[in-house]
C-alpha cells in the first residue's frame, strides 16, 4: 500500500512536470513536441487504469503530508470511485487534448506557453478531485481558476479574451471565497478538515447549527465554479479561448470542478429539505436557460458551450433530488457528457480550422470532404441525443427513471428534463450532423479531412461512447457502481444497459426524440423565436457583471479620493486619530483606568534638573514658528530621556537613545534642506489648535497605557528566562543586545532591512523631484535668460 501512495503522488506531479518541460520540448521538437508531451498524461492515465480493480472491491487510496501537524493542516489525497472517475477523464481527456494541440496550434509561435499552461491546468484539476484536506482542496480550486484565466486569455492582444478571462477569474474567484468560508464553518462546526473523516461521520453537519450558513457558502463556490444560473454568463464567454481549452476545461474539466464538489458533499450535507430544494430548482432553471440560449446561437462554439451550461444544470439537478436513482443517473450522465461534448468540441474546431468559419449558417455539406470526422461527430451526436447504442442513451434512460413519479415535483423536473434534453438533441444534430450534409456550401478554406492529431481526439472519445454503453456491464463494475457508491455513502450497484425495457423511461425517451426532432426541422424558426424572446426579458447577467465591475471601479476611486487624498497631512491625521481611540475608548468603555501614582517624597536635584530640561525642550518645540528650530527643540525630549536611562543604570540603552535621537535630528535637518518647504509653520490658529488636541490625547493614552501596564502585577518569566539562556545558549553577558542579536536576530535584520529600503525610497523621491524641478527651471524660457 505505501508503494501505491508513494507512485500515487509522483503520478500526481507528472502535470508539473510537463508543464516545466512543455516549453524546451516544444522549442527542440517543434511541431513533433506533442507526442512525447502526451506521455505525462498517459503514464498518469495507465496508473488509475490500474488503480480500478482496486477502488471497485471497495478498497481506497490515500496518502499525504504534514504541512503544519500543531494546527491538523495536511496536504493530503484520498482516491474512491468518485475521484478516481474523475481522475481517469482529466488525464485520458488531457492525453488527447495535449495531441489535439499540438495539430490545432502546429506552426503557432507560442505553443510552447500553451502547453505548459495545459498541464498546469490539468495538474491543478487533478489535485482538487483527488484532494483529501481542506488546504489541498482550496489550494488547488484556486489554482483551477488561475491557470484556467491563463488559458482563456490565451491570446491577450484581443480585447474580447482579455475579458473573458478576467470574468472568468472573477466570478470563480470570488466563489472560491465563499467555498473558503464555507469549509472554515464545516471544519469549526464538525472539527474535522479530511473530506475521508466527514465522510464516516454520519450527520454530524447536517445536525449542526451551522448547517445552513455552510451549505449557502459551499453551493456559491460550486455554483460559480459550474455555472449555474444566474453565473452561467462566463462560461460561453470563454470560448474566446483556443478550441482545445473549450474542449478540455469547459466540457470535461473545470466546469465539472462545482459538481464533483456537490457529488463529494452528498453524503456529508445532501439529504435534507434544502439540500433537494436549491440544488433542483437552479440546476432546473439552468438547464432551461442553457438550452434556450444554445437555440439562438449559429457559433458551433457557442452553441455547445450553452448546452454544457444546461447540462451541468441537469446535473445539479440530479445531484439535489434525492430519489431513487438519481445519483446514479447523475454518474452516468456525468462520464457520458465528458464523452461526447469533449468530441463535439474538437469536432466543431476541427471545422474551422479546415474551413475557415465555424458559423452553422455557412456550412453543409463536409461530409464528402471529411467521413473521418464525420462518422465521429455523428456518433457523439447521438450520444448526446440519448440514442442507442451509446453511453448517452444510457444516461437518459436512467435519468428518466430517477425523476418520473407521481407527485407534483416530480411530474415539473420530469417536464423539464424533458424540455431540456430535447433542446440538446436538436442542438447536438444542428453540430454534428448539419455541417456535414445537404448541399455543399463555400466556405473561406477548401475544406479537407484533418490531419491525425486532430482527429484522433473526437473519434477516440466517440469510440469509448460506444464501448461504454456496448459493454455496460464492465463499465458499470469499474466505473459507475464504485462512483455512484462514493458519492451515495453506501453501496449501489448500476445495472442498466442498452436493451429497452418498456415503461414511463422509455415512453418519454420516445417523447424527448419526437420533440427534438421537431426543433431539428425547425431549427431556423426557433432560432428567430429565441432571438425575438431573449431581448425582451432584460439585459442578462452578462450586462450585469459589466455594470457590476464598473460601478465597483467608481466606488474604489471614490473611497480611494477621500481615504487616499494624496496628501501626508491627512494620512498622519488619520493615523493619529485611530491611535488616539485605540488608547482611549476601551478605558473609557470597560473602566479601566490606573490608578494616580503618588508622587514621590523626595526628588534629587539633578533629576528634577533633567525634567526641566526636557519641558523647557517642550516649550521651545511649541513656541518656535522655525521648522528647523522645531527639529532642534525636538532632539531635547530624547536626551532628557536617555539621562533618565543612565541615572536608572541603562547606559546601553541610554547610548542608544543619544544615538537615534542625534541621528533622527541630523536626517531630519538634511531632509529639510533637500525638500522645497516653508522655513516657518503657517499653519492657521484652527488646525495647530485641532493638531495639539489629537497630539495632547495620544500622549494621555500612552500615559494611561504606561500606567496600567506598570500597575500590574509583574510576571518574571520572561525576564528569568532571558537571564538564564542569554549566557547558556548566546554566551553573551549583555542581556538586551543577545536579545535583539540572537533570539530576535531575524526580526532585527527584517527592521534594518525596513529602515534600509524606507531610506532608499525617500533619496530615490527626493532625487525624482529634485530632478523635476530642474527640468522645470530648464524649460522656463524666463529663467533660462536669466541663468545665460
Amino acid at each position: 500500500m505505501a508503494g501505491i501512495t508513494g507512485l500515487t503522488f509522483l503520478v500526481l506531479c507528472l502535470p508539473f512536470v510537463g508543464a516545466l518541460a512543455a516549453p524546451i520540448l516544444t522549442r527542440i521538437l517543434a511541431h513533433n513536441a506533442a507526442w512525447p508531451l502526451a506521455l505525462a498524461p498517459g503514464i498518469a492515465f495507465l496508473h488509475f487504469i490500474l488503480l480500478l480493480p482496486r477502488i471497485a472491491a471497495g478498497q481506497t487510496v490515500s496518502g499525504g503530508y504534514d504541512w503544519v501537524p500543531g494546527l491538523d493542516l495536511r496536504f493530503s489525497w484520498y482516491l474512491d470511485g468518485l475521484s478516481l472517475t474523475f481522475a481517469l477523464l482529466i488525464t485520458g481527456i488531457g492525453t488527447l487534448i495535449v495531441l489535439y494541440s499540438g495539430g490545432y496550434l502546429k506552426g503557432h509561435p507560442d505553443q510552447g506557453r500553451f502547453f505548459s499552461f495545459i498541464f498546469l491546468f490539468m495538474g491543478s484539476m487533478l489535485g482538487l478531485v483527488v484532494s483529501d484536506s481542506f488546504l489541498t482542496l482550496f489550494v488547488f480550486w484556486e489554482l483551477t481558476s488561475i491557470t484556467s484565466f491563463l488559458l482563456i486569455g490565451f491570446d491577450h492582444e484581443r480585447e474580447a479574451a482579455r475579458r473573458a478571462a478576467l470574468q472568468a477569474l472573477v466570478v470563480t474567484g470570488g466563489g472560491g471565497l465563499l467555498l473558503l468560508a464555507g469549509l472554515l464553518l464545516v471544519w469549526h462546526a464538525t472539527g474535522i478538515n479530511q473530506l475521508s473523516a466527514l465522510l464516516a461521520s454520519g450527520d454530524l453537519m447536517r445536525a449542526s447549527p451551522f448547517y445552513l450558513a455552510a451549505l449557502i457558502l459551499v453551493l456559491g463556490g460550486a455554483f460559480t465554479k459550474s455555472a449555474q444560473f444566474p453565473f452561467h454568463f462566463w462560461l460561453p464567454n470563454a470560448m474566446e479561448a483556443p478550441t482545445p481549452v473549450s474542449a478540455y476545461l469547459h466540457s470535461a474539466t473545470m466546469v465539472k470542478a462545482g459538481v464533483y464538489l456537490l457529488l463529494r458533499l452528498n453524503p456529508i450535507m445532501g439529504g435534507t429539505p434544502a439540500w433537494e430544494t436549491i440544488l433542483p430548482v437552479f440546476g432546473g432553471a439552468t438547464l432551461i436557460v442553457g438550452t434556450v440560449l444554445a437555440i439562438r446561437q449559429t457559433d458551433l462554439k457557442l452553441k455547445l458551450a450553452y448546452t454544457t451550461v444546461s447540462s451541468l444544470g441537469l446535473l445539479v439537478m440530479l445531484t439535489g433530488f434525492g430519489a431513487d436513482y438519481a445519483i446514479e443517473a447523475a454518474v452516468l450522465y456525468l462520464v457520458a457528457h465528458s464523452l461526447f461534448k469533449g468530441a463535439l468540441f474538437m469536432i466543431a474546431g476541427i471545422i474551422d480550422h479546415e474551413t475557415g468559419t465555424r458559423d452553422s449558417t455557412g456550412l453543409g455539406g463536409l461530409g464528402a470532404a471529411m467521413p473521418l470526422t464525420f462518422a465521429a461527430a455523428l456518433g457523439a451526436a447521438i450520444s448526446m441525443g440519448g440514442l442507442p447504442p451509446f453511453f448517452g442513451f444510457l444516461a437518459k434512460e436512467e435519468i428518466y427513471t430517477a425523476l418520473a413519479h407521481g407527485n407534483v415535483r416530480s411530474i415539473v423536473f420530469t417536464s423539464v428534463a424533458v424540455i431540456g434534453n430535447a433542446l440538446m438533441f436538436a442542438i447536438a444534430f444542428a453540430v454534428g450532423l448539419k455541417p456535414f450534409v445537404g448541399q455543399k456550401v463555400e466556405t473561406p478554406k477548401h475544406p479537407h479531412e484533418a490531419p491525425a492529431l486532430l482527429w484522433l481526439g473526437p473519434v477516440t472519445l466517440s469510440i469509448l461512447g460506444l464501448a461504454a454503453a456496448l459493454f455496460s456491464g464492465l463499465t458499470h463494475s469499474f466505473i459507475s457502481s464504485p462512483m455512484a457508491s462514493a458519492v451515495k455513502g453506501e453501496a449501489a450497484a448500476v445495472s442498466i444497459s442498452l436493451v429497452p425495457h418498456p415503461g414511463v423511461p422509455l415512453a418519454l425517451s420516445a417523447l424527448t426524440i419526437v420533440l427534438g426532432v421537431i426543433v431539428y426541422w425547425q431549427l431556423d424558426r426557433a432560432r428567430d423565436l429565441a432571438s425575438a424572446l431573449l431581448p425582451r426579458l432584460g439585459p442578462g447577467p452578462d450586462r450585469g457583471f459589466d455594470g457590476f465591475v464598473t460601478g465597483l471601479v467608481r466606488m474604489s476611486s471614490l473611497v480611494t479620493r477621500i481615504l487616499q487624498p494624496g496628501r501626508l497631512e491627512t494620512y498622519v491625521t488619520a493615523t493619529f486619530l485611530c491611535l488616539a481611540a485605540i488608547l482611549l475608548v476601551p478605558p473609557a468603555v470597560y473602566g479601566e483606568y490606573p490608578a494616580l501614582p503618588a508622587w514621590p517624597g523626595h526628588v534629587l536635584w539633578h533629576e528634577a534638573a533633567v525634567f526641566l530640561i526636557a519641558v523647557i525642550g517642550l516649550g521651545a518645540v511649541i513656541a518656535t514658528r522655525d521648522r528647523l528650530t522645531a527639529i532642534v527643540s525636538l532632539g531635547i525630549q530624547g536626551f532628557a530621556l536617555a539621562l533618565i536611562f543612565l541615572l536608572f543604570g541603562a547606559p546601553d540603552l541610554s547610548f542608544t537613545q543619544f544615538m537615534v535621537e542625534t541621528l533622527s535630528v541630523v536626517i531630519l535637518t538634511l531632509v529639510m534642506t533637500r525638500l522645497q518647504l516653508s522655513p516657518a509653520d503657517r499653519r492657521p490658529p484652527a488646525q495647530m489648535l485641532a493638531d495639539g488636541a489629537i497630539a495632547i490625547a495620544c500622549g494621555l493614552g500612552f500615559t494611561l497605557l504606561l500606567l496600567k501596564a506598570t500597575q500590574a502585577p509583574f510576571d518574571g518569566r520572561l525576564s528569568d528566562f532571558f537571564n538564564h539562556y542569554s549566557r547558556l545558549i548566546a554566551h553573551g553577558q549583555n542581556v538586551v543586545n543577545v536579545i535583539i542579536v540572537d533570539f530576535r536576530g531575524t526580526d532585527t535584520l527584517g527592521e534594518v532591512a525596513v529602515v534600509t529600503v524606507t531610506g532608499l525610497a525617500i533619496l530615490a523621491l527626493i532625487r525624482v523631484r529634485a530632478g523635476g524641478a530642474r527640468k522645470l527651471v530648464d524649460n522656463d524660457p524666463d529663467r533660462a535668460e536669466e541663468r545665460g
